[in-house]
């Protein structure tokens, strides 16, 4: 089948008993067992759950890996993925990375003795001079989180694979949908669900997807041990979430691409940051390793102060953090996602003060054009330019 069907038909044939097309939200924590020495495969929630089991299966099965592991958030499935790294291990990370990602790193985990260091991960020969001997993985974002940066997973996962190294990759903004790591080289893929995966800004979870028997082992071990994992309730949300990727995406595609086309037409408007678009420096990468672009985009204004103005003046478009929601949602990083990473690394890689971030839902494009086009009229009368 195709990844339509599979996603459409998550858990529709898993309830045998009652022949429910949506599974049920098994809320138990405890399961009998039929007699001494046996087991109905569940025994306690943490360890496993059946509805979080049919998320899990499903997880894998669209990302093309071994096993699925369900988090209660994107950061409890980085931490449970960082779980397999002991002290004085060293890790190498895109540079353009997620504000929550660097701050575990470098104020958690730099506690425990891991260590990480940052760099273009397209830019292989950067990449062999941070190595070191006690190197364990590589980290990738592809698109990067805000500027969309793109990583050649398969050129990276190739050269980490000759090293001994783990290839670790952030889908994210892409999804199943549009991009599989693990058929491109990747060792183990993550997910924030709460962003496209969910998709209604209504759950929070984290997935975890492994490939090969020894590793898939490891990352159960973990998952089970810190017991970071997703309840029924919110298990159910996301498989529901799930259903409607494919359409979703498309959407979300659809109108990230007519608004980012939009803006660089803008005269307000210095720079457009967008995988779809054929100026992006990496966009042939981009369309040998995805099928799709996400809905997900930066753009840079000419004046610092059009900021305030058009996020004040917004009205369909909501100003609020987060992203991968129907709803359209606009994000200033400087001050939000990335108000953690240091000053000069921000500006070194251009999360600057006239850096706005846009999540595109999948209202008409139309309406969001229109919203914008109001915000940015209103703040050009505000800040007197004529």
């Amino acid at each position: 089948m195709k990844i339509e069907s599979h996603l459409a038909q998550i858990g529709s044939i898993k309830e045998p008993v009652t022949g429910a097309v949506s599974f049920p939200i098994y809320q138990s924590t405890a399961f009998r067992h039929p007699q001494l020495g046996q087991s109905t495969g569940f025994d306690y929630a943490r360890t496993k759950s059946p509805t979080r089991s049919v998320l899990e299966e499903a997880a894998a099965k669209l990302e093309s890996g071994d096993a699925g592991f369900a988090c209660s958030s994107g950061m409890a499935a980085l931490q449970t993925i960082f779980a397999l790294f002991s002290q004085g291990d060293h890790l190498i990370v895109s540079l353009d990375l997620y504000g929550g990602t660097y701050r575990l790193l470098e104020r958690i985990m730099s506690r425990f003795g891991v260590t990480a260091s940052y760099v273009d991960t397209n830019d292989l020969d950067g990449i062999n001079e941070l190595y070191q001997p006690n190197t364990k993985a590589v980290l990738i974002e592809t698109p990067t989180n805000p500027l969309m940066m793109i990583t050649d997973i398969e050129r990276v996962a190739s050269w980490a694979k000759a090293k001994g190294l783990l290839t670790i990759v952030d889908n994210t903004l892409l999804t199943p949908f549009f991009q599989r790591p693990i058929e491109l080289g990747a060792d183990i893929v993550i997910h924030s669900a709460t962003k496209y995966l969910g998709g209604h800004n209504d759950v929070l979870a984290g997935l975890i997807v492994t490939k090969g028997k020894e590793l898939s082992e490891q990352m159960a071990f973990l998952h089970n041990s810190i017991g970071a994992v997703l309840g029924p309730q919110d298990s159910w949300l996301l498989m529901r979430g799930m259903k409607t990727l494919a359409l979703r995406m498309e959407r979300h595609q659809y109108n990230a691409t007519k608004i980012s086309e939009y803006l660089q037409t803008h005269p307000a408007v210095e720079e457009v940051y967008y995988p779809a678009l054929p100026h992006h420096p990496n966009y042939d990468i981009q369309n040998k390793q995805s099928s799709g672009n996400t809905g997900i985009f930066s753009f840079r204004l000419k004046d610092a102060r059009y900021i305030e103005p058009i996020l004040r003046h917004v009205k369909l478009i909501a100003f609020a953090e987060s992203l991968g929601g129907v709803e359209s949602l606009m994000t200033y990083p400087a001050v939000q996602t990335h108000a953690d990473i240091p000053e000069e690394i921000r500006r070194q890689i251009g999360v600057d003060d006239r850096l706005l971030r846009f999540s595109v839902g999948i209202e008409h494009v139309d309406d969001l054009i229109g919203d914008l086009e109001q915000a940015l009229a209103a703040a050009k009368q505000e800040i007197g330019e004529e």
